[in-house]
């Protein structure tokens, strides 16, 4: 693979994690709120907010690589009316924009909660809408690889599931220095904490599930195709490629499955916090590098109709 292709793969990974852990962080506040306060809520989720920024800027800069010339960057978003790349990067930057002022007043407590949670649900709508425009840049005809129900699919299940085991670990790291620098609070923050770490496992679950259901589906139709690149690009899936395919899924099985249902579990019981934050760890690099691989399966499987 070119460099280009792993700028791709960097840039798609984090852009979409980035908008699934904001989605994810913002319904968890949510609840937080109305279980304990505002101020609990605050505490639980605001440190673990300023870390989405860093990673979506990051991705960004990956993607200029693919572009050659970053000085191209501005050129490429010039045709919003007919190019889902130009939407793609319209929405990332509007995303990056509305994500840093939420960020911002947040942090800074600017304006009431009512007017910030407002510009969060708007950052949240157009993080959504950049990961459908950068689906739908792959649905090409002469890709049939990717130009099927399962590329917005996969898209969507990495954003959530990348998110999800991103903000459980995030917070938990915020509760390991709200023992350190607040212990006074520490015994409502560790309910809420646990609170969130069971929806998240159970969200992880069912995600697993979809995709766990999606990809053979996927390498059916594709094997079964009337298209010779599409019963190829299965081919280079089961053979080939075949142990990174088989490794990738037992990492999402481990991580999003098994580890999740131990981290449920945990969460049941008081004085797990410790090994709870070990295992948080754990699924979200198992997820981590599963999808990591199953992007660069995406990319490395494609064959092109014609030239």
């Amino acid at each position: 693979m070119s460099v280009r292709e792993w700028a791709l793969i960097t840039f798609t990974i984090l852009a979409q994690m980035s908008v699934g852990s904001f989605v994810i962080l913002g319904i968890l506040h949510f609840l937080a709120a109305r279980k304990s306060s505002v101020e609990a809520a605050d505490r639980l989720s605001d440190r673990a907010l300023l870390a989405i920024g860093p990673v979506l800027i990051l991705g960004m800069l990956a993607s200029f690589a693919h572009l050659g010339n970053p000085l191209n960057a501005p050129r490429a978003v010039v045709n919003l009316g007919a190019s889902w790349l130009s939407r793609e990067i319209f929405f990332g930057v509007l995303f990056a924009i509305l994500g840093g002022v939420f960020a911002l007043m947040q942090w800074r407590k600017i304006a009431t909660f009512q007017l910030r949670q407002v510009i969060a649900w708007i950052a949240a709508l157009v993080g959504l809408v950049l990961v459908y425009s950068m689906a739908m840049v792959y649905m090409l005809e002469t890709q049939p690889v990717w130009n099927t129900f399962a590329t917005p699919v996969i898209f969507f299940s990495a954003t959530i599931l990348l998110g999800a085991l991103a903000v459980g670990a995030a917070l938990v790291a915020n509760y390991a220095y709200v023992m350190r620098k607040d212990p006074s609070c520490a015994e409502a923050q560790c309910i809420l904490l646990r609170d969130a770490v069971r929806w998240i496992s159970i969200v992880s679950i069912v995600v697993m599930g979809v995709e766990l259901v999606v990809i053979p589906l996927h390498l059916a139709y594709l094997a079964n195709s009337a298209v010779p690149e599409a019963v190829t690009s299965a081919g280079l899936m089961f053979g080939q490629f075949g142990a990174v395919f088989a490794l990738r899924l037992a990492l999402v099985f481990i991580g999003a499955g098994l580890f999740a249902l131990f981290l449920y579990r945990l969460a049941l019981s008081p004085g797990q916090e410790k090994t709870l934050g070990n295992v948080v760890y754990g699924a979200f690099a198992l997820v981590l590098v599963a999808e990591v691989m199953g992007r660069f399966l995406f990319y490395v499987t494609q064959v092109q109709v014609g030239l």
